[in-house]
């Protein structure tokens, strides 16, 4: 049964076996089939992309999962939304659960905010909106001049706990560092939990410690600067030793954040809470990158479960660690992209909604 208008055209745009999954999983809900594209690499790594369909005057929705090669995933995207622009589409809008190099967007020294470029190229090509879940700070909205629907995977997280988790009564929520609380904080509320805090860092070797390299001067070098324009000295930034802030003893730990990459941060989480008396530990995170040898710590570590969404095909690594179970969450990228199409509000998506998820 079709559940939407007519004129609405859904490309998937790469052939990632795991994308396809995801767009024909969308397709199916919205009662449509996919849209005839041709995404390849040539022998010189140039993507090309063929259309073959019409679709002129027509709302059409690009759907884009982040494959391991990150910067083909972009072009193939900025080429497939390119060509519907050419080809007169009258509305183009992309559909990426995971936004790309979304953890470089603030200023670093010497650096750059890539997310904001990323936004930039989007809106050059001709995408009219933008539908994405969990940026990795919300603030990255601000980079487009479009519309961007952010939406929220916790209900679905939240679900899996309360359905897999047989006694999850007895579980306090964790935030790995102080960075994260307001995540936890929002999920304890709404599973009327405790919550606990990681905070601090592995203290260094005592020879490290005073060889100098974390002690400020002992005497003020201006060097040319003029007197009147000399700038105080400022101590460095040391954090003391790992402590939980919160009673985890006998209880399941449920570890949550957004991304799970380079899981060497979560992996020394969880043996702290092992150590204070955790006897479960779960991870749960909306995009599973789970990069390098991620699958392998994972499994060798003290966590017992690993749950992600299929924003990212991860389908290798779960061969390789079967710690790793997936949520799928095609419908609310299905019923986004019905009411975008039918022009009907968006709020309903976002009812329950914290501002810290």
């Amino acid at each position: 049964m079709n559940h939407t208008k007519g004129g609405l055209v859904i490309f998937t745009a790469n052939s990632h076996p795991a994308s396809r999954e995801l767009g024909k999983r969308i397709a199916e809900r919205l009662g449509v089939e996919l849209g005839k594209v041709q995404v390849y690499q040539e022998a010189n790594r140039e993507t090309r992309v063929q259309i073959q369909e019409s679709v002129r005057g027509k709302d059409v929705f690009v759907i884009q999962t982040v494959a391991k090669d990150v910067n083909t995933t972009i072009m193939e995207m900025l080429i497939m939304v390119y060509a519907c622009r050419t080809s007169c589409a009258r509305s183009i809008t992309g559909v990426l659960p995971y936004f790309p190099y979304s953890k470089q967007c603030k200023m670093r020294k010497r650096g750059s905010i890539v997310s904001k470029l990323i936004a930039s190229m989007m809106c050059k090509a001709g995408l009219t909106h933008l539908i994405t879940m969990d940026l990795h700070q919300k603030e990255i909205q601000g980079f487009f001049n479009i519309p961007v629907d952010n939406l929220r995977a916790s209900p679905f997280l939240l679900q899996y706990i309360q359905e897999e988790i047989p006694d999850y009564r007895n579980a306090v929520i964790v935030a790995k560092s102080p960075a994260s609380a307001k995540r936890a904080q929002s999920f304890a509320e709404r599973l009327r939990l405790g919550i606990a805090v990681i905070h601090g860092e592995a203290q260094d070797a005592e020879s490290d410690q005073v060889d100098g390299r974390h002690s400020p001067p002992t005497v003020k070098t201006t060097g040319a600067i003029h007197p009147s324009m000399e700038i105080p000295l400022l101590i460095p930034k040391e954090k003391p030793p790992i402590t939980v802030v919160g009673d985890v003893g006998g209880r399941i730990a449920i570890i949550v954040d957004d991304i799970i990459d380079d899981v060497d941060s979560f992996v020394a989480a969880a043996e702290t809470l092992k150590e204070r008396g955790a006897y479960k530990i779960f991870v749960m995170a909306t995009h599973g990158i789970l990069s390098s040898d991620a699958p392998r710590f994972i499994e060798e570590s003290a966590i017992d479960e690993v749950v992600v969404t299929n924003t990212i095909p991860h389908e290798l690594q779960k061969l390789q660690c079967p710690k790793i179970k997936t949520v799928d969450i095609s419908m609310i990228l299905s019923e986004a992209i019905r009411r975008i199409h039918n022009g009907e509000s968006m709020s309903y998506l976002f009812r329950n909604i914290g501002v810290d998820d």
